[in-house]
């Protein structure tokens, strides 16, 4: 039987994935050139949907005893590092920014496949996981369609 701890921390890192998230098109918004409102718009809805998604997620977390995670992942303030140093090669374009944050999208989506892979989560938090990873996936479609279009 899954104890509550572990879903926490399970749930705590789907929380992390979010601020990542939320950190990197934060991150995203300041690379665009003017002109590109249609990926402004985008991406502050991005941020508010992993918002959402996390007080969903930190409030099943509370339930179960513990609290919410505050910060990032590791390898999301690895990849922000490394987005950081591709830039000054690579410049900001439009391309280089959606295909940055289809990255991150990626890492959203295993997040999510590995969270729903754990036999023995609760049937309420597995439907909230799928929900949100849909949402994700989404997102994750609409970003890629940009980027391939570019």
């Amino acid at each position: 039987m899954k104890t509550a701890a572990t879903s926490a921390e399970m749930l705590n890192d789907l929380v992390e994935i979010n601020n990542d998230r939320i950190v990197g098109y934060e991150r995203a918004l300041e690379e665009l050139k003017e002109g590109n409102e249609d990926l402004r718009t985008l991406f502050l809805e991005m941020i508010d949907q992993s918002r959402q998604y996390r007080m969903s997620l930190g409030q099943e977390v509370q339930v179960l005893g513990a609290d919410m995670e505050r910060d990032t992942t590791t390898s999301g303030k690895i990849y922000r590092a490394w987005m950081d140093f591709k830039a000054i090669f690579t410049g900001h374009d439009r391309k280089t920014v959606l295909e940055n944050c289809e990255f991150g999208e990626d890492a959203a989506q295993k997040a999510y496949k590995m969270a729903l892979e754990d036999t023995e989560l609760p049937v309420a938090l597995r439907e909230m996981i799928t929900e949100q990873k849909a949402g994700l996936k989404m997102a994750h479609d609409k970003i890629k369609a940009l980027r391939d279009s570019e």
